[in-house]
Formats: C-alpha cells, sequence, structure tokens
C-alpha cells in the first residue's frame, strides 16, 4: 500500500529535513558515529515527518536526542510496542514527540518520526551509533556510511507494518533539498599510512607528527548517488589486540554493563597452503530481478551488474575442481534451476551450464530468494561433498529475517558465502547469511571487481578446515573471563576475529597483566597466538566495548519482529534495555512536554524524499516510463490515513517532460501499485564481455572462456588469437616428440597468464592451478628444458617454477 505526500510537487511543497552532519571518531578497529538530522517546518500548519535511511546493520544504536530551542530531550530506548504507544498519546495531546525504529522486515533500515513539527520551529535530532570495522584483504579498514537506500522488493501480505516500500517518493539528484556533510578524525597507534575514499574529500590533516592521527572532511556539495567509503590503511594492522573498557560503576559488578568488558582482536597467521583436494557440492543462487540490470557504479560506461555476475559465474565456474557436484538458480519473482538435481563436474556440463549462463537475463521480476534456498535445502546432501552455497544478489529483499532464520536452520550442514552487488545491497541479509553459516561476506560497488572477490571466497570454501578453535585466559587469582561472543566455529586465512568478554571479580589494583591464547589445529598441526595486555581498564563515556559486545549477543538471537521466538524474544529485549543498544522489540521515544498546544485538526504529514538512481547516474528521467508506475485509484480523497499503517508516500517529480499532465497526487490514497524494485529497464547487452577488445580483461576473460573443466587448453585459432599468434605458427613450434597438442596449447597458456596477466592472478590462479595438476597427470615432465623453447615462441621469460606442484 502507498499512501501520498505533497513533497516536491509541481507547486514545491516545503520538505521539513534540510540537513544531515555526520561527525565519524575512528580509534583503532571501531567506529563511532554521531548523525545529526536538521529539521525545520516552513509551512503553516504543524507537521508529522517521516524520515527512512539505511545503516549498516553492524551498528549498534545506542543514542538519540533532540536539541529544541536550545533544550535537549534525550530519548528513552523503551519495548517496541510501548514506545509507539507513547508517541501516539503524546501526539493526541499536543505535545511534540520523536521516534527512531529498526523496520519490522530488515535490521539495516531505520525509520525517524518527527511529530507535531510546529511552523517556524526548529529541531535537531542526533542518533549515535558504534560499529566494528572490517579488515580487507588488503588490510584496509572499511568504514561505509550507506547514503544509498535500494528499493526493497517484498510480498505485499506480509510489508504491511514495513518502511521498506520505498520505490516513492523520488525526486532526481538535483532536487534533493537537503545535504550531507562529514567530519571525520581517526586516530590509532599502529599509524595511519593513507585515507582514501569514493567520493571527494578535503586534504588529510595529520594532527600528529608520527601520524597516528588525521581529520579528513567529506568535500562540499556531496550528490547522494553513491554510499561514502573511507579506506585507512595502518602501518602495522595485523597486530593482535586487547581493549580493556571499565563498566558503570553504579551497576552491579558482574552485570553486562556494570563489569569490565575486554575486546580481543586476533589476525591469525594461518599458514598458507594449496586448496583442499576434498571435493564438495557448489550451488550458486543469481540473482535475475530487474535491478540487476543497473550498472554497477554512476560512473560512465559502467558495466552492468547481471554482467558483471554472469562472467564472474562463468569463471567460477572455470575454477570448480574435478569431482565436484554443482548447480545454478536464478531468482527473482520466481526461480529457474539449471539442472533438476546437482550434477558431476564434466566437461559436458561444464559447457552446458556455460551456455546458459551466457543467455541469462535479469528478467524474472523481484528478488524472493526463500523458495529456491528451501528447495536447495530439501535436496539430500552428497556423501563426501560438502554444501556450499554463494549468494549473488543487489540486496532489494524485504524478508530478510525469514531468510537468515532458514540458512541458520541448516547452518550444520552448509556455509553460505555471499555478496552484495551495487550500492545500497542490504547489509542485514548480506552480513547475516554469511554470520550464521559460518561463511564471509563480500560487498562489490564501484571499481570493485566482483570476480576477484567471488575467487577469494571460493578459495576459502575449498581450504583445509581450520578445528579444534579454542581461546584460554590467564589472569590473576579472583579474576576470570566469561565469554559473551558467540563460539567461533571456523577460521578462514586472511580473516581477522573479533571476541568480547566480561572480566569478572577482583582486578588487582597494581599493574597486571592478563593473556589471552587463540588455538587451533589445520591439517594435523597444532598452531597457537597469544598476546598480553594491561589489566588497567579505561573509562569510555559512549562504552564503546559494552555496547558492540551487547551487539554481538543480540545479532545471535534476534531474528527480526516476527521470527524471533519466544525465549529468544525476551533476552534481546532483556539485553537491548540494559545496554541501551536497540534491537527489534525496542524504540528510541522522546516527549517534548514542555510544548502543550492542542493540534487544530489532522496533523499534515510529511515523507522526507530520497534520491532516485536512475541507471547509476544522476540526470533526470527522459520519459515517463523512467517513473515507478502507479495505477489511477478509485478511493476517495483522505485527509488522514490510519496512524498505525507504517506504509511509504508516493510523490510526483518536480517537473514532468512534456505532455505529462502535472497532476497534483496530493492527498490522494494509492491503494493499486504495481511494484517495481528496479530503475527504467536498460538496453539488453547480449554480449557476456563488456570489456574493451585488446584490454588484459578481456583477453583474460577469453582465455578462461577456452579452458576446458579438467584444466587444459586445446591447440585451435581461438587460443592462437589470445596468445598473440597464429595457429600455424602454434603447431610449428609444437615440440612434437615431447607434448601433445593439448599439453603444448595449455602451458603456453599458463605462461601467457603469468606473463600478462600478473594484475588479475588472484582471478586465475585456481583455474591455472587446475591446469598444472593436469599435466603432472598427463605424465608431462622436463619443464625446464620445455620451457626455453616456449619463452622463446611468446617471448616471455617465465620461470619452470610455475610447474611446480606446492602440497
Amino acid at each position: 500500500m502507498v499512501r501520498s505526500s505533497g513533497l516536491l510537487t509541481s507547486v514545491k511543497d516545503p520538505v521539513a529535513l534540510k540537513s544531515i552532519a555526520v561527525t565519524l571518531s575512528i580509534n583503532d578497529f571501531v567506529a563511532g558515529v554521531s548523525a545529526t538530522l536538521n529539521y525545520e517546518n516552513e509551512e503553516k500548519m504543524p507537521l508529522e515527518a517521516f524520515f527512512v535511511f539505511p545503516m549498516d546493520e553492524d551498528s549498534a544504536v545506542y543514542s538519540f536526542e533532540a536539541l529544541v530551542d536550545g533544550k535537549k530531550i534525550v530519548a528513552e530506548l523503551q519495548d517496541k510496542y510501548q514506545a509507539h504507544k507513547r508517541y501516539e498519546e503524546a501526539l493526541a495531546g499536543g505535545y511534540q514527540a520523536y521516534l527512531l525504529e529498526e523496520d519490522k522486515c530488515s535490521r539495516d533500515v531505520f525509520r525517524c518520526n518527527v511529530g507535531n513539527l510546529q511552523p517556524g520551529s526548529k529541531v535537531a535530532l542526533t542518533l549515535k551509533y558504534v560499529q566494528e570495522l572490517p579488515l580487507e584483504d588488503d588490510g584496509a579498514l572499511r568504514y561505509v556510511l550507506p547514503a544509498i537506500l535500494n528499493p526493497r522488493y517484498h510480498l505485499s501480505d506480509q510489508s504491511m507494518d514495513s518502511c521498506l516500500d520505498l520505490k516513492t517518493p523520488i525526486v532526481p539528484l538535483e532536487d534533493l533539498p537537503y545535504t550531507l556533510s562529514m567530519v571525520a578524525t581517526i586516530s590509532s597507534q599502529l599509524g595511519i599510512s593513507t585515507i582514501q575514499s569514493n567520493c571527494a574529500l578535503s586534504p588529510i590533516d595529520y594532527t600528529e607528527e608520527n601520524r597516528t592521527s588525521a581529520q579528513v572532511s567529506l568535500a562540499e556539495g556531496h550528490k547522494f548517488d553513491r554510499d561514502v567509503e573511507l579506506l585507512i590503511f595502518y602501518r602495522k594492522v595485523h597486530s593482535p589486540s586487547v581493549a580493556v573498557e571499565m563498566g558503570m560503576p553504579e551497576r552491579e559488578s558482574d552485570s553486562l554493563m556494570g563489569a569490565p568488558s575486554a575486546m580481543v582482536s586476533f589476525y591469525p597467521d594461518i599458514p598458507h597452503a594449496e586448496t583442499s583436494k576434498k571435493c564438495g557440492e557448489f550451488v550458486f543462487l543469481m540473482d535475475r530481478s530487474r535491478s540487476m540490470k543497473s550498472p554497477m557504479s554512476g560512473q560512465n560506461r559502467s558495466q552492468l551488474r547481471i554482467d558483471a555476475a554472469k562472467e564472474t559465474l562463468i569463471l567460477l565456474l572455470k575454477s570448480l575442481p574435478m569431482g565436484c557436484y554443482f548447480n545454478i538458480y536464478g531468482f527473482g519473482s520466481t526461480h529457474e534451476a539449471f539442472f533438476p538435481i546437482s550434477v558431476k563436474y564434466t566437461q559436458e556440463t561444464m559447457e552446458k551450464a556455460v551456455e546458459k549462463v551466457k543467455h541469462m537475463q535479469a528478467d524474472l521480476g523481484g528478488t524472493e530468494i526463500l523458495t529456491p534456498l528451501r528447495r536447495v535445502f530439501r535436496r539430500p546432501p552428497i556423501p563426501g561433498h560438502p554444501l556450499q552455497i554463494f549468494v549473488f544478489t543487489d540486496g532489494e529483499v524485504a524478508e530478510t529475517f525469514n531468510v537468515i532464520r532458514e540458512v541458520k536452520f541448516h547452518s550444520k550442514r552448509h556455509r553460505c558465502f555471499t555478496f552484495g552487488i551495487g550500492e545500497g545491497a542490504s547489509t542485514s541479509l548480506i552480513k547475516s547469511l554469511a554470520r550464521v553459516s559460518g561463511g564471509t561476506a563480500e560487498f562489490i560497488t564501484g571499481n570493485d571487481r566482483m570476480q576477484s572477490k567471488a575467487l577469494r571466497s571460493l578459495r576459502r570454501s575449498l581450504q583445509y578446515v581450520v578445528e579444534d578453535i579454542s581461546l584460554s585466559w590467564n589472569l590473576p587469582p579472583n579474576l576470570f573471563a566469561h565469554m559473551l561472543s558467540p563460539e567461533q566455529t571456523v577460521i578462514f586465512r586472511g580473516q581477522r576475529l573479533i571476541i568480547y568478554s566480561l572480566l569478572i571479580g577482583q582486578i588487582p589494583q597494581d599493574e597486571a597483566t592478563g593473556e589471552v591464547r587463540l588455538q587451533y589445529t589445520l591439517r594435523g598441526k597444532s598452531y597457537e597466538e597469544k598476546v598480553t595486555f594491561a589489566l588497567q581498564p579505561k573509562p569510555d563515556d559512549n562504552l564503546t566495548i559494552h555496547r558492540l559486545a551487547a551487539k554481538s549477543m543480540i545479532q545471535a538471537k534476534d531474528f527480526g519482529f516476527r521470527e524471533t521466538t519466544l525465549i529468544f524474544k525476551r533476552d534481546v529485549l532483556d539485553i537491548s534495555l540494559e545496554s541501551g543498544v536497540m534491537s527489534s522489540f525496542t524504540a528510541f521515544v522522546a516527549i517534548n512536554k514542555e510544548l502543550n498546544e492542542p493540534v487544530q485538526g489532522p496533523l499534515i504529514q510529511r515523507e522526507i524524499p530520497r534520491p532516485i538512481l536512475l541507471g547509476g547516474s544522476s540526470t533526470r528521467p527522459s520519459s515517463f516510463d523512467a517513473l515507478p508506475k502507479v495505477l489511477p485509484c478509485s478511493s476517495a480523497p483522505v485527509s488522514q490515513a490510519p496512524r498505525n499503517m507504517h506504509t511509504s508516500y508516493c510523490a510526483i517529480m518536480a517537473r514532468m517532460p512534456e505532455g505529462i499532465p502535472q497532476e497534483r497526487y496530493y492527498n490522494q490514497r494509492a491503494k493499486c501499485v504495481i511494484h517495481t524494485d528496479s530503475p527504467p529497464v536498460l538496453p539488453n547487452i547480449l554480449k557476456l564481455h563488456t570489456h574493451e577488445k585488446g584490454s588484459m580483461e578481456h583477453s583474460v576473460a577469453q582465455l578462461i572462456l577456452l579452458q576446458n573443466a579438467n584444466g587444459s587448453w586445446d591447440m585451435n585459432e581461438d587460443l592462437a588469437k589470445v596468445l598473440g599468434t597464429s595457429l600455424e605458427d602454434m603447431k610449428s613450434a609444437h615440440p612434437t616428440e615431447v607434448l601433445e597438442p593439448s599439453a603444448w596449447a595449455t602451458m603456453l597458456a599458463v605462461i601467457w597468464l603469468h606473463a600478462n596477466g600478473k594484475e588479475l592472478k588472484c582471478e586465475w590462479e585456481l583455474l591455472e592451478r587446475k591446469a598444472v595438476v593436469w599435466l603432472h597427470n598427463n605424465a608431462v615432465h622436463g619443464f625446464t628444458m620445455l620451457m626455453r623453447t616456449a619463452n622463446q615462441f611468446l617471448k616471455t621469460s617465465v620461470s619452470a617454477s610455475i610447474f611446480t606442484i606446492k602440497e
């Protein structure tokens, strides 16, 4: 259902939200964020304003306050039902009231209500949160301020209480009436190497000579065409650490918020080993909703999401180990499986799958992933082949908690590796699916190559299993560690571990130390890492570590307003209220009781508009077809919809194209909506590879397409073109007395990759290893001698060591 409002209509109704100001403080691996929403009512009637915005699902929101005419009103965190009741009663009594809550369908979407905003009045609403920052493979610490909230597809009968129907209100970027500013302060004793961003920044100001502190800000004029991403590079990012924080002195000394809390950070030095020869069942779930026709970014000639996904899927298929099983599902409003059941990986099945992938289009409507997931889980397991699920989606799905619960229920028999494609993907869906199943999550935005991140996850799925993971503490007498983090079941190479614990008992007065050890086994060998730390807790007014610990506990049990069991709901509610960290069952509410003027008639309702991203650009739509389609409705106009219906509003663009009547749908409830979860249909690009011919990406992609399932290449004209030679010359240089034609072709392909494709090695090293194994299995010997001929032919200088198999 959609309600209407007069936002940026043809008569330019004012919008209450004027600006968003963000203050970011990053200390080592933790971010503290304060976001202020500045409102002003320029109309002649009291308003109730609604603003829906995204936030990373790892965010622990712990404070919400209003500044009205110089007076600060601090919100209380309450049971969500009670908070709503207080909000409604306050408005009915003529008070100003403010409400902040998570959406009932997704943990990364928040809604802010400003009730009874008087004419001419101004109010600043500030929310604060803390979050852990993930570490990228290149050692960069990644912070994202979500500025894009994609429309989230939903089943209409399950979304009555959701604010996720954000197809409207929409405006072009240049007409967005509010601005965004951000100032970031970064500090760490590890030393700051540099700071990078996908957005324009002010020059970096290093405030300390040893570069342990820096400040940077978002350049003026930021358009809401992308999330704001910061990449912070420290000098010693891999060092383990323990931070101890004081609790609240007024709380019980052994309670969640009263006891000292410790945050342990490990970056395990797991030895590099070749991927396991143990096979598996690999199931790929590919989003084929209409939104996948959008470009990967707003840059010119950016590759479409569906094309990048197809190219990546072919690379994954080529990289699978011989003898495994696989299947591919495309999903949207419906789903299609390539094979009735998972099939054995052979040359024939691989060729069939690749051909189907080439013709795959984003033509299946919405984004319903739950049904194909259940179909996968209903299949009996294949003995000796553990199930590994890869999910590719731009994350536009509202039934997030149902999907997470389903994956967690089956987590003992599979791992799920997830990929959020493009700006605005649901962090709640992508991160949670990986977390509850022991997999990993990746986000692909801007210039990121999906291929490299997908291959990284495939390598992880093929790693030897790290077993017997344990954490042990060595503390002074009368002091012990009470673990708060869920038990760690899997560790991947290159992955950082964050563990939270309470320190219960008597902490020594003198400068005592403690020690914590991480132990695990890999391929029968035991490994251990340890870190010694000072036991003197440091004060923190924001109680950052305590609240991050509470958030990790909430995430382990909170599966949404509807899906969480009664026992878990009580636990989540208790943790949330004790720690002050918001959950699915709590909301912040603030009442300004100094204002007590009866409201004359219904409040005018205004929903703050969001930008429309048409094809990833900031340009105005060129035709009426570009707009979300609202069918004519027969309902009579209403002055105010029922207050308990948390639905979205629709608004008409400021200026329509010529020939389209500028009809004002002000105060008219719309009941008949065609749900569209995508920008307008773009021209269909049938070719698989959109890289320019002659580019390295294009050549590597062509070489990958030519590889056989067993890892070999055939000697033919297509391979010769990629290698920059002719088939006749290949045959002339072929040492026929030593090598079969396919062995010669495979050697040349591998050498060419090492000589020319080094920058893309992370994408082809798995299929290159298949090729090397195939050469050894086919009794190819004397690589050193053969390399002279091959290097001379290709005009390269590659070492024969590339054909060594490492155990």
